[in-house]
């Protein structure tokens, strides 16, 4: 299985850095949700600790999503999966090293630029963390 190839069906990558951006706007806010629970359940003794709880919730949220459904919320509503260039869905593992990579390109406002620029301009719309490891998103509706 691999996925459909851009050039023969760009349909599939279309509008993919919009998407992106929304869905990250959009998990921000799930993120910051689970944050603030977080807090409430250490009752606020993690706001001493809150950038390396923000980062936990972050990198726990994604690994689970990606990993059990291969799209976060954020994902899910803008019509977004997460593959391999292989077209299969990644691993657990995978999934964790690509939100921890995810986390760190944050912290790095260089990475950032450059993750986004890699997102306009290559073929199949990966990111900086994409290119490493070897996935990318596409709409939903590309075959399994």
């Amino acid at each position: 299985m691999s996925l459909p190839d851009p050039e023969l069906q760009p349909e599939f990558y279309a509008d993919v850095p919009f998407k992106r951006s929304a869905a990250w706007a959009i998990d921000l806010v799930v993120t910051l949700a689970l944050t603030v629970a977080a807090l409430v359940l250490t009752l606020f003794i993690g706001a001493f600790f809150l950038p390396v709880l923000f980062a936990a919730v972050s990198i726990g949220y994604r690994t689970v999503m990606l990993s059990r459904y291969g799209a976060t919320f954020g994902m899910m509503l803008m019509a977004l999966k997460w593959r391999g260039l292989d077209g299969r869905g990644p691993d657990a593992l995978t999934a964790f090293y690509y939100s921890a990579f995810h986390a760190g390109i944050w912290m790095v406002f260089p990475a950032q630029i450059a993750s986004m620029v890699m997102i306009l301009v290559t073929p199949y719309r990966q990111g900086l963390h994409d290119t490493v490891l070897g996935t990318t998103m596409l709409h939903r509706v590309a075959p399994e």
